[in-house]
């Protein structure tokens, strides 16, 4: 029987200071895999460098020549993670039988690649890897994380709970993946919506072995209101709720307007009349800044632009010939 090609995805952005480590971890992991007769002695550990700023594309130049079993895609700017990831999943489709999507930080523990495998070889084409608890984040983080999975799910995104970027994708689910053509990417809920035979494993998130954190709260609040706007309308309709549940009230008020009027019993009421002014005009305000959330990621897809661009691709062994051809 043969065994499959698996392709280690990584996404990279400014990870030269945990380049190396990763490089020793994922290689071991997978040599493991190799002898274990759960993959190809052809599977690869695909860098991809998402326009990083430091030494991180240099290193990993350096890697592939060193190294068969390290291949690296550059770039040609700064992408973000999810079509940096996206990206190494399209090259990635070309030559794997199924690929595992990991971050370079170490956080994610490797060791359940074994898992993701024996899942696979069980008829699994997606298997998702699962934090067991969030002890070791802080009670903030852990408490806007909660958050954030109760909310998609509440606003009609369909997420695995605990589960961010780090999975395995049979062949067939990737190329069901790529199917999906829209510009706003949130793969996490991508993914969901596959339908595929799927399970998951679970796992204990370790610290970051070093640098910092590529997802500042900042960004984690932008990237979880990307993936509502993106997957869900809940809140339009929302604020259709919103606008009905005013017009009634506003109905009730001006009924009272009326028969205060007619029975003699109107005063005049300048805070009220402000308070409600500024209640009106900030929903008004909120309203239309949301509906042009939506009416901008449609603008976006309307255009039609790639999502992402290769400056170069080290993946073939042509490009890996030319590329060594300028390292000194």
């Amino acid at each position: 029987m043969n065994k499959p090609v698996l392709t280690v995805v990584v996404p990279c952005y400014n990870e030269e200071e945990v380049l190396f480590e990763t490089t020793n971890q994922l290689t071991s992991m997978l040599s493991f895999l190799i002898n274990e007769q759960l993959a190809s002695k052809e599977s690869k550990i695909l860098y991809v460098d998402d326009g990083s700023q430091d030494k991180t594309w240099a290193i990993i130049e350096n890697l592939t020549l060193k190294n068969q079993s390290i291949k690296g895609l550059k770039l040609s700017r700064n992408f973000g993670h999810q079509k940096a990831l996206l990206a190494g999943l399209e090259v990635a489709e070309r030559q794997s039988d199924c690929v595992i999507s990991i971050d370079a930080d170490l956080q994610d523990d490797i060791s359940i690649m074994k898992d993701f495998m024996i899942k696979f070889f069980e008829g699994n084409d997606i298997v998702y890897g699962v934090r067991k608890s969030r002890e070791t984040d802080t009670f903030f983080k852990r408490f806007t994380a909660q958050g954030f999975y109760r909310f998609m799910n509440k606003m009609g995104v369909q997420v695995t709970y605990n589960h961010a970027d780090y999975r395995l994708l049979s062949k067939r689910a990737l190329q069901e993946l790529l199917r999906f053509r829209e510009q706003n990417l949130f793969l996490r809920g991508i993914v969901s919506l596959i339908g595929y035979k799927s399970t998951v494993v679970y796992y204990d998130r370790k610290e970051r072995f070093a640098g910092v954190s590529k997802y500042p709260l900042k960004k984690m609040l932008s990237f979880a209101f990307d993936g509502i706007t993106s997957f869900s309308i809940k809140p339009i309709r929302f604020i259709t709720f919103i606008g009905f549940l005013s017009f009634f009230i506003s109905s009730l008020a001006g009924i009272y307007a009326l028969i205060s009027k007619f029975t003699g019993h109107a005063d005049s009421g300048w805070t009220s009349i402000m308070i409600s002014l500024w209640i009106i005009g900030g929903l008004l305000l909120m309203s239309v800044g949301l509906i042009g959330e939506y009416i901008g990621k449609i603008y976006e897809e309307t255009k039609q632009r790639p999502r992402y661009s290769i400056d170069l691709d080290l993946y073939s062994e042509l490009d890996h010939k030319r590329a060594s051809h300028f390292i000194k």
